[in-house]
């Protein structure tokens, strides 16, 4: 047999374990060359407000390949690991280790290549796809159009030719490294298997878990005002996200082996078969796997809390929107407010105006509010607020009563704030006293007039104070004008038109759509970046998954052989592998995203208005494609099974 005959018959005996390894090698490289593709396209500039689409996407294409670099490199150690008899038999009938390592290096140049060029053409076919969800998700009116970058194809073939030498260098030397005895051994070496469950690793678990659920406990503080200066909250966040990390480390390393030897103390050892078969994996293999179950973790977790805080922000574009500008068009000019009226009229568009007058003065807040960050709020004897009358928001208000509207979740973050009690709103000279009766949520004048709330009063309150103003802390404009436009159908020509008066670039005049779009195009760009990275790092984390329990189904193959001569049904044995793999999937997972539901609960607020729905879509779109890899392992081992007898 002549070296060709060889490798092509080594070749098709191995392509069977190969074809995840080449979807994901496929799938990195067409995501790979349509982001690079994206970036050589000129379109990616329309997006507005200066964003360049480009730098955004090359700086995602270096996170990629750090990626893939990493799950190339640890899925190639597996195989070569599982090749480590085969390439010991080579050298028992007289191969030398140079000629075995050209026999790999052949047939990894066969499939790595290949999927290369199918990467290649995938990357091309979707990239139009892909800057067309970008231009969706963005808000640009663009063209996407089908066209082969030269240029992004030479970057891709040079970074993954660099990626192939890597991993060749990495494969000559294990051979070297090995004598025909040790590669005999390799398999059985590569996992640690323990017998019994110590004192020491009791305590590790026990640690493991009080470390996590401190890191939460302070994360659920995070914000609350126990952290009242800078340096503190640092130093906060630091201790969450080490004690988190390291829980997780020792949470596999004992936790795990810990409460599975409880649940099998306690049934005094008599187990079913479906026990054996997930609760003995799971002491004896995850504690050898730690590592690399803590970063497949901690990463999910990242990659699920910054999806989630980016589709946060996304999701509350329209509410954030309407705070900031509750019409559709807000004015603080006359003069423009008049022109844009006429443009309206002569369009045929019917609107609504609606007319506030605010004034600026100070407020002693100070038996209503307690601070909680003393470096971020103001003094709550002399606060800056916007007041408005009572006839302004058709709400009526006694002479000696005044309420705030204006509420953020933000805010209440950082400043407690009673239900009732007494307040003081100033003028340039005259103070009057108040009771206050609440807050509220509208947001009734644009946020020209200051992030903070506004006070609402009687309308003789409102007059003293309008006589009486003063003018050191008055903005130039006193007037806030809101234009909505009563067709919803006609808020496109109408926004066209405003844009043609270029009216947004007078001081206080916007546009609640372009506000929206704006914020779209910003964190769209910034999801859709993060979505192709997370959706990457979970195919290539679930794929290293899968070979893992994909080695450890081969390595227990004469288990099932001695299982099935005992007498148990193909059915019996599948049992005890859905549950083990439930196990090895389920827990990464169930903590993942434990980790970034306390990440994403302690600072949302910072990112938009809605939490929940948000939070949970990712959630779920995450757990349905990362449990896909659950369902192959389980189909693979039972191709063990079937072939065990």
């Amino acid at each position: 047999m002549n070296f060709n005959q060889l490798m092509l018959r080594n070749l098709k005996k191995n392509i069977k374990n190969y074809y995840l390894y080449v979807f994901a090698l496929v799938f990195s490289i067409a995501l790979y060359f349509a982001f690079v593709t994206l970036q050589y396209d000129p379109a990616l500039d329309q997006t507005k407000n200066g964003i360049k689409g480009a730098a955004s996407i090359k700086a995602a294409s270096v996170l990629l390949v750090a990626i893939v670099s990493i799950f190339l490199m640890y899925a190639n150690n597996i195989f070569i690991k599982r090749r480590s008899k085969e390439i010991g038999l080579f050298q028992l009938v007289g191969m030398t280790k140079n000629k075995i390592f050209r026999i790999l290096s052949a047939e990894n140049f066969i499939l790595y290549y290949s999927s290369l060029i199918l990467g290649v053409f995938l990357g091309f076919s979707a990239s139009k796809l892909m800057i067309m969800i970008l231009f969706k998700i963005t808000q640009v009116d663009g063209i996407a159009t089908l066209h082969f970058s030269g240029t992004a194809f030479v970057q891709t073939l040079i970074v993954f030719s660099v990626i192939y030498v890597i991993i060749m260098l990495v494969n000559y030397f294990f051979i070297k490294r090995q004598s025909i005895l040790s590669l005999f051994r390799v398999i059985s070496s590569a996992e640690g298997k323990i017998k019994k469950v110590s004192v020491w690793e009791i305590l590790i678990g026990i640690l493991g878990v009080a470390l996590i659920c401190s890191g939460y406990y302070v994360s659920s503080l995070l914000f609350e005002g126990d952290f009242t200066t800078m340096n503190e909250l640092f130093l906060a966040m630091v201790f969450i996200l080490a004690s988190v990390i390291i829980g997780t480390y020792l949470l596999y390393k004992g936790s795990v082996s810990f409460i599975a030897n409880l649940i099998r103390k306690k049934k005094n050892g008599y187990l079913n078969i479906n026990e054996v078969l997930s609760l003995s994996s799971i002491m004896f293999r995850m504690k050898s796997n730690a590592v690399l179950l803590t970063v497949i973790t901690t990463v999910s977790a990242l990659a699920i809390g910054l999806l989630s805080l980016s589709y946060i922000s996304y999701y509350s574009a329209e509410k954030m929107a309407i705070n900031n500008v509750p019409a559709n068009f807000a004015f603080t000019n006359t003069k423009s407010a008049e022109d844009f009226k006429a443009v309206l009229v002569l369009d045929d568009i019917a609107f609504s105006e609606n007319r506030i007058e605010v004034i600026q003065a100070l407020m002693n807040a100070e038996e209503i509010i307690g601070l909680k960050m003393e470096d971020y709020t103001q003094d709550p004897e002399s606060m800056s607020v916007s007041v408005i009358s009572e006839k302004s928001v058709n709400y009526d208000v006694a002479k000696d009563e005044a309420y705030l509207t204006g509420y953020s979740d933000i805010m209440m973050k950082f400043i407690s704030m009673k239900d009732s009690g007494p307040i003081e709103i100033k003028g340039k000279k005259t103070v009057i006293p108040l009771n206050y009766i609440g807050m509220k949520k509208e947001y009734p004048v644009s946020r020209y007039f200051g992030s903070s709330p506004v006070a609402v009063v009687h309308q003789k309150v409102f007059n003293t104070l309008k006589e009486d103003f003063n003018p050191s802390i008055q903005y130039e404009s006193s007037i806030y004008i809101g234009i909505d436009i009563k067709d919803e159908k006609n808020l496109e020509k109408a926004n066209g038109l405003f844009n043609d008066l270029k009216l947004g670039e007078v001081d206080g005049n916007e546009s609640r759509l372009d506000l929206t779009n704006q914020q779209k195009s910003q964190m769209g760009l910034i999801m859709f970046i993060v979505g192709f990275l997370g959706l990457t790092f979970l195919v290539t984390s679930g794929c290293i998954l899968y070979f893992k329990q994909m080695d450890q189904s081969e390595d227990e193959k004469p288990n099932y052989t001695i299982l099935r001569k005992l007498g148990f049904t193909k059915g019996d044995l599948l049992k005890g592998i859905q549950a083990k793999q439930t196990f090895n999937f389920g827990i990464p997972l169930v903590i993942g995203l434990m980790h970034s539901y306390f990440a994403v609960k302690s600072g949302w607020f910072f990112f938009g208005t809605e939490l929940w729905w948000p939070m949970l879509i990712v959630m779920v779109l995450y757990t349905a494609l990362y449990s896909i890899f659950g369902v192959l392992s389980v189909i693979y081992s039972k191709k063990v099974i079937n072939d065990s007898l």
